[in-house]
């Protein structure tokens, strides 16, 4: 398939057990065959890879049940949780808090914004972001740092983030 390199891409940095990748890699491909033809998505790239990239958290979050396998993480979803916080509390839908990130990085300079997107979205390592953007990986590093840092500021003014007490 044309892009199954970039869909076994985003599941394997989500997903590290080749079995789990492998049968959500299908999952994504029935997903799309199911929804494609009342959906008509302007890029399938992009679609196969959100369609993908949900499939596998789905498929982490029920691998990390407490039940299943406890204590285990993911590295950028806890580099996030320290910007982004639990947006149940302030009674906020999951559709409000897209727009607002989405507002987020309108703000941000293109090249940040790439970082940001191929850290966190495609779930790359700081190095394959690094390599990927011809930066050097302490500046890749230093990037992510100060934009998660203007998540966080700019989720407070928002109105989604709430300092622990």
């Amino acid at each position: 398939m044309r892009y199954g390199r970039t869909v076994r891409h985003i599941i394997g940095s989500i997903l590290h057990d080749p079995l789990d990748a492998e049968e959500c890699e299908n999952d994504t491909y029935l997903a799309a065959w199911r929804s494609i033809p009342p959906n008509q998505p302007v890029s399938l790239k992009a679609y196969l890879a959100c369609l993908a990239r949900n499939t596998a958290v789905r498929r982490l979050d029920y691998n990390n049940a407490a039940k299943r396998k406890p204590g285990e993480a993911v590295l950028p979803f806890e580099e996030l949780c320290e910007s982004i916080a639990d947006d149940r509390a302030s009674g906020a839908a999951d559709n409000q808090l897209g727009e607002v990130i989405n507002g987020f990085l309108a703000t941000l300079k293109p090249k940040h914004r790439r970082i940001f997107l191929l850290r966190y979205w495609q779930y790359l390592s700081v190095e394959e972001v690094a390599a990927e953007t011809g930066c050097s990986v302490s500046n890749v590093s230093v990037i992510l740092s100060r934009t998660r840092k203007k998540l966080k500021d700019y989720l407070k003014k928002e109105g989604f983030y709430h300092e622990p007490k």
